[in-house]
């Protein structure tokens, strides 16, 4: 029986096409109005409140509304909005610019700017592989990809993905992309755990290599995080010796790092617990904090100076886009960075990490269906199971996961999941309380879901 609409929702669903939805599905659980955000919840047209576990999509570091970006945001507004970015430019973005090149890996002393993720990736594979053409090296022109990868939604960053929930459909359309076999810790075919891990699964990787690396021209990857995939997580030993595979054999390595950056793996980038510097990086989602599109892509003096040249020469990045380097999202990322550096927040993500994978243990490791609960920084996933022993998955068909998060929400809490992966990726601004909230709903939830399947 459909459910009777509000007025917003009716004109919603007259004209709005929801993005990673089948509409359909609208008609039985329409889409939820919000009408304003404050810290870690957000509150709809009804006044239910709602603690945003996911962040809206991974995006929001210090909660929604927060004063001190809002009020940045609003400073600049007054003062410039956006202006073409070729053969102009403005403090907001050189300032970003200098931060990040200051706070990242070693060398990675260029940094061009795009509006998104997906925007981001298009751009590390574009002067990759550009590079290579400059360079002489005109044979690359594959991309090395692991199974399960999720690199964004165009059809470049489709290419180099590996769910075939987002890309099957594409296939006909994508480029010819390598696939390297990725970590699967929860199910190791070594039978390794991460705390011992020499990441032996590596070698699936080195095997393309060794055979293909004069036709590869970058291997791609998320730093210690497949997110999309279920927030599979793996060790840093996998991304040390992915960086000495890629140096040998004059390979590009390229950390998509637009989930797992700024602070989400409980360093400020990933790639840091490696001790390893990428010659691409992609950032976005939290770099404004979730107020503002944003992205950039960072890269070496080595990959800049092949583009460096007179125009006639045809090397420039003849690469654009209308927003590039926005003012206001400058102005705003620049405010997170600093509030970074001010704040502490680093510090603030592994003290609450511990404390979230304390409570969260305590709360999940006993219950039958729940295959494994890991942790990096301050994402955490539930791994749902038919059965704990053999690690059977639950049947797709069923939607279990959607079938929880559905009964999440009635309680007050946001847990979109990944299929039957439930996680968490909380705002760092969550108080011990709403922690124990979130933790405590998702386990009742979880608890009175199976208990009505099974009985």
């Amino acid at each position: 029986m459909n459910q009777v609409l509000t007025e917003l929702q009716t004109r919603d669903l007259r004209h709005v096409w929801h993005p990673c939805s089948q509409m359909k599905d609208y008609e039985q659980f329409p889409p939820i109005v919000i009408k304003k955000g404050q810290g870690v919840w957000l509150y709809d047209e009804n006044d239910n409140r709602y603690l945003d576990a996911v962040s809206s999509w991974w995006v929001n570091l210090f909660g929604h509304a927060n004063p001190r970006i809002s009020k940045a945001l609003s400073e600049q507004a007054f003062t410039l909005e956006h202006a073409i970015f070729a053969n102009f430019t403005h403090e907001p973005a050189i300032k970003v610019a200098e931060k990040l090149v200051a706070l990242s890996p070693d060398g990675l002393n260029k940094v061009f700017f795009a509006d998104n993720g997906s925007s981001a990736i298009e751009i590390a594979l574009k002067m990759s592989f550009q590079y290579h053409m400059q360079s002489g090296k005109t044979k690359k022109k594959r991309f090395l990809a692991l199974t399960d990868a999720y690199h964004g939604e165009t059809l470049g960053a489709l290419s180099v993905g590996g769910v075939d929930l987002y890309n099957e459909v594409y296939q006909p359309l994508l480029l010819d992309t390598l696939r390297a076999q990725g970590p699967d810790c929860f199910r190791c075919p070594f039978n390794d755990k991460p705390e011992n891990c020499q990441a032996q699964c590596i070698s699936s990787v080195e095997d393309e290599l060794k055979v293909h690396h004069e036709e590869i021209t970058a291997v791609i990857i998320e730093p210690l995080i497949q997110a999309a995939a279920g927030m599979k997580m793996y060790p840093p030993i996998y991304l040390k010796h992915l960086r000495e595979l890629c140096t040998k054999y004059e390979v590009h390595l390229i950390a998509d790092e637009i989930a797992v950056g700024f602070g989400r793996t409980g360093t400020l980038f990933a790639c840091e617990q490696a001790n390893i510097s990428p010659d691409f990086m992609c950032l976005s989602k939290g770099l404004t904090g979730g107020y503002l599109p944003l992205s950039v892509v960072l890269t070496t003096d080595k990959v800049y100076d092949v583009f460096y040249d007179d125009y006639g020469t045809m090397k420039a990045f003849l690469h654009s886009h209308s927003y590039t380097g926005n003012t206001l999202a400058c102005r705003v990322a620049l405010e997170v960075l600093t509030m970074f550096e001010e704040e502490h927040y680093i510090d603030i993500v592994q003290d609450k990490g511990e404390r979230m994978r304390k409570l969260a243990t305590e709360a999940f490791s006993h219950l039958p269906y729940v295959g494994e609960y890991r942790q990096v920084g301050l994402v955490g996933a539930i791994e749902l199971v038919a059965n704990r022993e053999t690690k059977d998955p639950l049947p797709s068909e069923e939607r279990i996961g959607y079938q929880i998060y559905k009964r999440a929400l009635a309680k007050g809490l946001l847990i979109r999941p990944l299929g039957n992966i439930l996680y968490f990726m909380p705002p760092y601004v969550i108080t011990d309380d709403e922690m124990r909230f979130m933790i405590k709903t998702t386990k009742e939830t979880m608890e009175q879901f199976f208990s009505e399947r099974e009985g």
